[in-house]
């Protein structure tokens, strides 16, 4: 006893230097992750050349894009440039997009987008934006005539930043736009104005979207010119009756000021929405007369057949039919072309190419277990298959109809990558690739009218992006558009060691894609703590041999601080690998996903023995934040740490479109919308917690965190929340924002679980 006792103060100042040596250890890594980021959000420091924005030509050989005039407060020149040999002119001076003003100083246009008339005559110009919703813009258009130089301002005597969507007729003689809801055409030569609707109002919208149709079908511009410039076909929204979500900025002003938006929460009552066709020279409106109860269907896309036929896609509630239709614009009699269905849900279709003249368009579905390109008579039937393969297009890029080629990405071996394919139009062969064999990653292109050139991006996980022109089909690069070259030797030593793919089986033949990132100092004699970032909803991926920009980097500093940071697709996310892998989650989301997860992540400690199965954290935004509540409430054995950052806790507060076409209607799926919304789970938590959002977030609505948090206050468990005022879903808006939260995110973690390998 006596000789214990006297080594007892021995051990314990030992062990207080362990501690105190861990502790300080532990200090330095989070200096050095905060200096990391720092230099990622702060200083900037490692953005990327970027091209653009560029408008291909109509003869398919050469672009324009806009540069910095020389000269100082000289504006922007709009720059022509020969796709092929880089010959470049000015096409549109700075000098020459100067504002009239009465001060002296000149005022040069700043250029929010431009737009040529489809004879090249005249520039359309848009700036002085403001935002209406993240996407949507109000703001001043001009116009410019090349040969007299003459610029105009339209719709003069509107308030400042007050019109939308503005276009030329096809003879460029009159500009359509959208300004207090109603749709206006204006004369160019003499500024006479055409007001073409009048009912405009809070509920009555023409010309462009509501909310939701905006959010989840990408409906903006809500106008479009026939052919022939006689006429234009536009949306209408009847807001009345659709549940007001009111959003309160408490911080801009003395007294708090509220926005209240139109916003259908599913199972409720959705906008009324019609087509209609009137004439430019103003009149009655033709309204097109499709079938069903306007509030329970959704005309998700319109335009032009022919200067006297418009088509539409028309959807049910349940998202699991999309009509195409054709509709005669003097009678407003509709036909039904072609009708895709599904089970589970059917997605709409961006853009229907037509060929042949008109006679004939191309059609995505998955009808046959993969997504396809089908070739459609205008006249109806069930379409020619014309993407022959056993693998999924993920989007149409161009097509050469002279040569008879339609273009497309897909990638049939690797659901993280994208390549150029093109098949032939008449169906005959099978699908022939176009990127070269030897460029592994991801592959973005903008083909040129004719389909001869392209514009190309090329990245991978551990490559920047890299733009050039390639002609095609022998994808022979012409000429290079940026050159990262500085910015990836900064890159270099900050990307090592690469990242590693994975697959990983988690039972019942179910094989998930994954990746890993791990410190530069990996030891695999240890273990470390992980970081799972996820997604996991069929609105994204996030293993992509992509380059992934600040959050990657944001990644591959918490590795580099001595974390194993690593991602997984569960079933249900849009990677290319067939119908039943994407659809599989019907009426399941959230509970499926979150089961996925926790099996990949059980069958990755197992197999991977580095991995520290008792330090796991996990993240995400968005879907990714309700699928780390999923975690942490559902599988308090697999994970210790969580930060959901803009959840949706409870998935009856989402909006209709979204949430229904996933999970069906909340009447009659009650008890999967039970089983899907993590808040039913709350008391599984056990592990620590942080709860991120934005009080303004129009999207996501904070409501959702505000009742979780009441949640977990009446069952007594702790955690910790931050709400970053008026901020939207991409908490950005402000000085300083995107630094402070990738901070939080990063304390959070060094704080609740200790970096390092042990």
């Amino acid at each position: 006893m006596t000789r214990a006792a006297k080594f007892v103060p021995t051990l314990v100042l030992f062990s207080s230097l362990l501690g105190a040596a861990a502790w300080a250890q532990q200090d330095e890594r989070a200096r050095a992750l905060d200096q990391r980021i720092d230099r990622i959000f702060k200083a900037n420091e490692f953005a990327l050349p970027r091209f653009g924005p560029a408008r291909w030509l109509e003869d398919g050989t050469a672009y324009t894009s806009v540069e910095r005039a020389p000269g100082t407060d000289s504006g922007w020149d709009i720059v022509r440039y020969d796709a092929a040999t880089g010959a470049r002119s000015v096409l549109v001076a700075g000098s020459r997009l100067v504002r009239p003003t009465q001060s002296t100083a000149p005022a040069a246009f700043s250029i929010d987008d431009y737009v040529w008339s489809d004879d090249g005559s005249r520039l359309l110009v848009f700036t002085n934006s403001r935002k209406v919703w993240r996407q949507n813009t109000r703001g001043d258009y001009w116009v410019l005539h090349l040969k007299s130089g003459e610029l105009r301002q339209l719709g003069v005597g509107a308030p400042a930043s007050s019109l939308m969507f503005a276009k030329f007729s096809p003879d460029a003689t009159r500009v359509g736009y959208v300004r207090g809801n109603n749709l206006h055409v204006e004369r160019i030569d003499d500024g006479r104005i055409t007001q073409l609707t009048t009912d405009g109002s809070e509920t009555i919208i023409n010309g462009t979207s509501d909310w939701v149709y905006e959010e989840e079908f990408g409906v903006r511009d809500g106008f479009r010119w026939s052919p022939d410039g006689r006429a234009l076909v536009y949306w209408q929204f009847d807001t009345a009756g659709v549940g007001i979500f009111s959003l309160i900025n408490n911080t801009d002003t003395l007294y708090p000021t509220i926005t209240k938006i139109p916003y259908p929460k599913a199972g409720t009552t959705n906008s009324a929405a019609r087509v209609g066709v009137v004439s430019a020279e103003g009149g009655a409106t033709q309204w097109i007369k499709t079938e069903g109860d306007p509030r329970n269907t959704y005309l998700a896309r319109i335009g032009w057949i022919d200067s006297d036929t418009v088509s539409l896609q028309q959807l049910n509630r349940q998202q699991n039919r999309n009509d195409f239709l054709t509709a005669d614009i003097k009678t407003g009699a509709v036909k039904r072309v072609f009708r895709d269905e599904s089970k589970s849900w059917v997605d709409i279709v961006e853009e229907v190419p037509w060929i042949d003249g008109g006679r004939t368009f191309l059609w995505m579905s998955e009808r046959d277990g993969w997504q396809h390109v089908y070739r459609v008579p205008r006249e109806g039937g069930d379409g020619r298959l014309i993407t022959r393969f056993d693998a999924d297009v993920t989007d149409i890029a161009g097509l050469d109809e002279k040569g008879g080629w339609l273009y497309f990405r897909a990638s049939p071996d690797n659901a993280g990558q994208r390549y150029l394919y093109r098949s032939k139009l008449d169906g005959s062969g099978a699908p022939e690739r176009v990127t070269p064999a030897n460029q592994a990653g991801t592959h973005r292109y903008d083909v040129a009218p004719g389909g001869k050139l392209a514009f190309h991006t090329y990245s991978q996980f551990d490559r920047p992006p890299v733009t050039d022109v390639i002609e095609l089909p022998s994808h022979r690069s012409l000429r290079a558009l940026t050159d990262p070259s500085a910015v990836v030797a900064k890159l270099q030593p900050l990307l090592q060691p690469p990242v590693e793919f994975f697959r990983i089986e988690i039972g019942d033949g179910v094989v998930l894609d994954g990746y890993m990132l791990k410190p530069a100092s990996f030891d695999a004699s240890k273990t470390y703590p992980v970081i799972s970032h996820v997604y996991g909803e069929p609105a994204g991926q996030t293993v992509n041999d992509a380059w992934g920009g600040g959050q990657m980097l944001f990644h591959r500093a918490l590795a580099e601080a001595g974390y194993i940071v690593l991602s997984v697709d569960n079933r249900g996310t849009p990677a290319p690998r067939g119908a039943n892998w994407r659809k599989v989650v019907y009426g399941t989301v959230g509970d499926l996903s979150s089961k996925d997860q926790a099996a990949a992540m059980r069958a990755l400690t197992a197999k991977y023995p580095f991995l520290d199965r008792t330090r796991i954290g996990v993240w995400g935004w968005s879907g990714g934040g309700t699928n780390t509540l999923n975690a942490m409430f559902r599988f308090p054995d697999v994970y210790q740490v969580g930060v959901s950052v803009a959840p949706v806790p409870d998935q009856k507060l989402y909006d209709t479109i979204y949430q229904e076409r996933y999970m069906g209607l909340p009447q009659e799926n009650v008890e999967g919308y039970k089983l899907g919304s993590a808040i039913n789970f709350a008391e599984g938590l056990q592990g620590k917690l942080l709860v991120v959002h934005g009080s303004g977030d129009d999207n996501v609505h904070a409501q959702g965190t505000e009742r979780l948090i009441n949640r977990l206050i009446e069952l007594g468990k702790p955690f910790d929340s931050m709400i970053y005022p008026n901020r939207s879903h991409s908490i950005s808006e402000g000085a300083g924002t995107t630094l402070h939260i990738y901070k939080l995110i990063a304390r959070y973690f060094m704080q609740n679980l200790p970096a390092g390998g042990r």
